[in-house]
């Protein structure tokens, strides 16, 4: 089956052109019979002017057919200087063209101009708000997640995580993250749960150790009054030793205890400090750095990574996983934030201008580099072609005013100088 013939879509362009090119090229033989033809009339002042005329407007229309033709190819195929102008200079053609693009169009105030137009954060606004094209992007996100990890080293990963970790939780803000999270805890009573938690796990303690702990005691009670005072007190001394602490025990354990409340105004003196005092806080970095530093949390840290990268690969694998969700939320929540914060739509807004402006002497660089190099790569017919169908239809115009510029021209100075000397030689 024989395929259909390639539509030219620039065929109304070259049949336009056709057209006016004959039009300027007929004008221009008129031109040339108009002074035959008057060298055939009767000598006078009228045949003379008629002839002056003629010839004028035949080397005015002579001279601009070849103005035009010079731009394209060689005018009568000769290889005459400065002429196919276009085709011999595309490469710098390309490269001007790239440097004006990049200097008087692609400038900040016209960027400015076209942002302040745009609405960049109304865009972003949009697109966030739109729960399908969120969830899309949150899956295509969460589906790039794999391979990111995947693409870190695993060795810089953890020297990473065991440089900045200790960094985050022992500077200057370790202290007010304990604070806060202390009075998170005093806000919803969790501090009772977590010192109840601690007095039922020292009496559990106490309960399995009893028998070891008694003859521990007895045998503190031998070493320091003798053998005979530990034989006939030891046992005793241990035994209410040890009921006395269960008994104190079991007065803590109530929720309306003294001990208890001594624990929350301890811990509300505690928060303050935190917060407060640069001692305190100090010393709440150094026990975590020191913390840190011990070997065995050292090998915890560095297996933190292998964990949290096999977890996370995992979860975005997943279209129902915390991943997907998560992304989704925050993006949400972005995009309702901008629709409701107009602040927030204009921090955007300059945020973007900011980045854009500060990016584009680099990008005015590459631009005109850009241009110049696929001007450059061009077919040379091909780019003479397109440039002449789309500018050589007015050019044809300017031969046709050229002609008859001509023709004025050479009649106006034709009758002034017969006028001024009474005659002028043909």
């Amino acid at each position: 089956m024989q395929g259909s013939p390639t539509i030219d879509p620039d065929l109304h362009l070259r049949l336009a052109l056709r057209r006016h090119r004959r039009f300027a090229t007929g004008l221009l033989v008129a031109m040339g019979a108009l002074m035959l033809g008057a060298y055939a009339l009767p000598p006078g002042y009228w045949a003379s002017l008629l002839q002056a005329s003629a010839k004028a407007g035949l080397v005015g229309g002579l001279a601009d057919w070849f103005a035009v033709t010079a731009l394209f190819r060689h005018p009568l195929g000769l290889p005459i200087p400065h002429t196919a102008i276009i085709p011999n200079q595309k490469a710098r053609l390309g490269q001007g063209l790239g440097r004006f693009v990049a200097n008087h169009v692609f400038v900040e105030a016209e960027v400015r101009r076209i942002l302040l137009r745009l609405d960049p954060a109304a865009i972003v606004q949009r697109f966030l708000a739109d729960p399908v094209t969120a969830r899309q992007t949150a899956l295509a996100l969460s589906g790039m997640m794999p391979r990111i990890l995947a693409s870190i080293d695993d060795g810089r990963a953890r020297r990473l995580i065991v440089r900045l970790l200790p960094r985050i939780v022992t500077g200057p803000a370790a202290a007010r993250l304990v604070a806060r999270v202390l009075r998170a805890l005093v806000s919803g009573g969790r501090h009772q749960e977590v010192f109840g938690l601690a007095v039922g796990q020292l009496k559990a303690v106490l309960a399995s150790r009893e028998d070891a702990l008694r003859e521990a005691i007895a045998a503190r009670v031998r070493a320091e009054g003798g053998a005979l005072v530990g034989w006939i007190a030891g046992a005793t001394v241990a035994r209410r030793i040890l009921s006395s602490l269960n008994a104190e025990l079991d007065k803590i354990e109530p929720d309306d205890s003294a001990l208890r409340a001594s624990f929350a105004e301890w811990v509300g003196h505690e928060i303050d400090r935190l917060e407060n005092d640069p001692a305190r806080a100090e010393a709440i970095g150094r026990v975590m750095r020191d913390a840190l530093a011990h070997p065995s949390v050292a090998a915890w840290l560095l297996d933190v990574w292998d964990r949290l990268r096999v977890a996370m690969a995992a979860d975005a694998a997943r279209a129902d996983g915390r991943t997907v969700t998560l992304l989704t939320g925050l993006m949400a929540n972005a995009g309702q934030l901008l629709g409701d914060d107009e602040a927030a739509r204009e921090r955007l807004n300059l945020a973007i201008e900011a980045v854009l402006v500060t990016l584009l002497p680099s990008a005015q660089a590459r631009l005109a580099d850009f241009i110049g190099g696929v001007v450059e790569g061009w077919d040379t017919a091909t780019v003479t072609d397109k440039i002449e169908l789309r500018v050589g239809r007015d050019l044809q115009y300017v031969r046709v005013n050229g002609t008859l510029v001509g023709f004025l021209a050479g009649g106006v100075l034709f009758a002034v100088l017969t006028a001024i000397f009474g005659h002028v030689a043909n």
